[in-house]
Order: structure tokens, then sequence, then C-alpha cells
């Protein structure tokens, strides 16, 4: 199933004939819209799943575009990430794992505008990426179980300010996620349109990634390029980070299709099977980088030299 917020937060499943109302099948569980409806719907999922079945196949459509999508978790209790996680098109060898957070109010719907903030970044990357939804919370969980703690996938956004700190990738902490601030200005978190049910989704590890800015395709790579698995990976972050049902966690991206955020962009994400995410940028500064895929940082993520997008100013 597909399923979306919409509107006032209403909960509500996509399918080929519209979009359909679901709310009086989550009202049962005592939620009603936003975060709430959602995260009911993942975690009374066994229960109300036959329910919502019957809705998708006769309950009443009207046109997707008839109704406004939000970002189908617009405030989950953690926004993980993985960084450093591709291989670059086998380019580089499996690295260290590390990760981050990005800060709850970083979520930004379908449709929405990033703004970039003023601040002094070397430039703006758009980071295409996978993003899982967790079903069941936990601590310390096994690869081997891993996959059972997740409830489905939707299409993500990382958005980043290059800012130089000095701290190498490599060497964040390795005891706990620190919250990245140059990720989580408001709107550095696009996420959608819709959460898919991993049932619908056979194998993550082979999705297509397509990403483009103004109709120019810039990230086009597979999740076969995982430096780490989605099971290596919620084992790692959870022996850091408890999970919750409704966190969701970024898999982090391949760097070859990088390029410049700037004003005036409409950047649209697509994965095959799971879905796809058009926003809007908005710069207030008005600064201007290079279009096109930035080979510098391709070039520099390829090699392992430092932290990507250092050398970019804007024209």
């Amino acid at each position: 199933m597909k399923l979306v917020l919409f509107n006032d937060g209403r909960p509500g499943l996509l399918t080929d004939r519209g979009v359909i109302d679901v709310s009086q099948v989550v009202g049962q569980t005592g939620a009603r819209v936003g975060q709430e409806a959602m995260e009911a719907v993942i975690t009374r999922w066994d229960d109300i799943r036959a329910d919502l079945s019957n809705l998708e196949e006769e309950g009443d459509a009207v046109p997707l575009s008839s109704v406004t999508l939000l970002a189908p978790l617009p405030r989950p209790g953690k926004i993980l990430a993985m960084g450093g996680n591709f291989l670059e098109f086998g380019a580089r060898e499996r690295s260290p794992m590390w990760g981050f957070l990005k800060a709850q109010d970083a979520v930004l719907g379908p449709g929405g505008t990033v703004v970039l903030p003023d601040v002094d970044a070397n430039i703006f990357h758009h980071e295409a990426e996978l993003v899982l939804v967790f079903g069941r919370g936990g601590k310390d969980i096994k690869e081997a179980d891993a996959m059972d703690h997740v409830f489905g996938y939707t299409c993500g956004i990382d958005v980043s300010a290059r800012i130089v700190t000095g701290v190498p990738a490599g060497q964040r902490p390795p005891d706990y996620l620190p919250i990245s601030p140059h990720k989580s200005y408001p709107t550095f978190a696009p996420l959608g349109s819709y959460i898919v049910t991993k049932d619908e989704v056979p194998d993550p590890h082979n999705l297509q990634v397509r990403l483009r800015v103004d109709g120019e395709l810039r990230g086009n790579y597979n999740t076969d390029d995982l430096g780490h698995s989605i099971p290596e990976s919620i084992e790692w972050v959870s022996s850091m980070e408890s999970i919750s049902p409704g966190d969701v966690f970024f898999m982090g991206t391949n760097h070859q299709g990088l390029g410049a955020m700037q004003d005036g962009d409409t950047i649209e994400l697509e994965i095959d099977g799971v879905g796809n995410l058009s926003v809007n940028v908005a710069d207030p500064l008005k600064r201007q980088w290079a279009k096109g895929v930035d080979e510098l940082t391709a070039q520099d993520v390829r090699e392992g030299a430092g932290g990507p997008g250092r050398r970019v100013r804007p024209l």
C-alpha cells in the first residue's frame, strides 16, 4: 500500500483511482491527524490492515490533483542518517560506518520550498536518498532481525550546507550520533511523497535512484552501490540510538551526481518502486554556482580527499 497524509493532515491511501481518506479507520485507534495518525497506522498495522485493504479496493477516491500531499511523517521522533555509505560506482572501498541526526523540524513535504539560509557555505548540495521507515522500535537490533523492524520506504533529500568544520567525516564520535547542524536547517529534510509498505519493495538493495534539476538528470545510481547493507546499517545505528516506530533512516547517497541547489530550482527525485518527490528552492541572497554536476566533489569523494564540497565557491 501507499500511505499519505493530505490536506489538513488526514491519513489516506494513494491508489490508481486517486486518494482515499482512511480517517475513519485510523480514528478508531484514537489518533486523528498528522504524525500521530501515521504512527497509529504503523503501530496498529496488523489490526487495521484488512480494513485498509477493503478501502483500497472499494473506498471513495478523489483525484490526486485535488488534494495537497504533506510529508508522510511530518515530525518523526528521530531522523537518522548514514554518512559515506556508498562505493561511488566501485571507486571506493567500504569505509567505517558513521552517521548523524537531522533535526526534527527540518522536514519538508512534497511541493514545498527548500530555503537556503544566510550562512557562509561553500555550496548547498542535494543528496538523493532511499529512506526507510521503522515499524518496530528497539535498541541493539541484530542484523539478522533488522528487516523485521522496517515498515516501509519513502524518498528523501538530505540537503547539505557544505561548511568546513575541521572534523573529517571518518573521525565522528564513535559512541553516539551527533546532530549535524549544517544538514538540519528548516526545510533541509524533504520527505515523501508517500510511504510504500515493504511488501511492495522486494529488494531495497536493487533500486534505481534518479534526481533531476529543472529536468536535467544529475543523480543516477542504484542502491546496489551501498557499502553497508540496510540490515548492517540498522544493527550499527541501533547500537547507539534507540529506535521508535515512525522514525526514519536516510541510507546515504552516491556523490557522483551531486550539484548546487540554488534559487529557482525545481528538484525531482524518483526511486523505482518507492515513489517520487518534487521540491523547489529559494535563496533570499540569490547566490549562484555553476550548474550541472559538481565534478570537484565527485572527484574528492572518489579519492577520499576529505569532505565533499570544500572547494566550490559562489560565482
